[in-house]
């Protein structure tokens, strides 16, 4: 597998996989089912701090993701994951997300974490096998104070090294930092 950057072409194919309102909602932050047309080319922002990513089996997208960038707080998050729901269930999710981590540790920033909703049992387990740790309760719920739902936060335990992941994209850190 192999990921690369993410190209608009890919979109509506991206949008197909959220197969309920809640997948929708956290591809685009909006609760409409399905993907409404006007959401296909406006979902994914377009920022100079959060770099979009696709993997690939062989020429066939498999998973979604993006990496958010944090200077003030020296911190990266791996955000709107998703995966194609045919291959859910079969280690495409962890997968993609030791794909992710290839670029976020390159960055060079002191932390990478995510968030997780609690009953996404399939994406907490992919994300302890890729070397996530859940915060501690008490940062866990500082974090949650203004946020839409109350999310399961976890962070990357360092137990990966930079440059440990192949990418079909060459990511230079320098371009990702600023």
């Amino acid at each position: 597998m192999e990921l690369r950057g993410f190209s608009d072409e890919h979109g509506v194919q991206v949008a197909s996989w959220a197969s309920d309102a809640k997948e929708v909602a956290l591809l685009s932050g909006r609760v409409e089912y399905p993907f409404l047309e006007d959401l296909l080319t406006s979902w994914r922002t377009v920022e100079e701090d959060i770099h979009s990513y696709l993997l690939f089996d062989g020429d066939q997208p498999v998973g979604y993701g993006e990496i958010w960038l944090d200077d003030e707080e020296d911190e990266v998050e791996l955000a709107r994951i998703i995966v194609d729901p045919e291959l859910r269930g079969r280690g495409v999710g962890g997968e993609l997300v030791r794909a992710l981590l290839g670029p976020a540790l390159d960055a060079g920033y002191s932390e990478v974490f995510l968030r997780v909703r609690p009953e996404n049992a399939a994406a907490i387990r992919a994300y302890h096998g890729s070397g996530f740790v859940d915060v501690p309760a008490a940062l866990m719920e500082e974090w949650n104070d203004g946020q839409p739902v109350p999310y399961r936060w976890m962070r990357y335990s360092g137990e990966l090294e930079p440059g440990e992941f192949e990418t079909g994209e060459q990511v230079d850190a320098g371009e990702l930092r600023g």
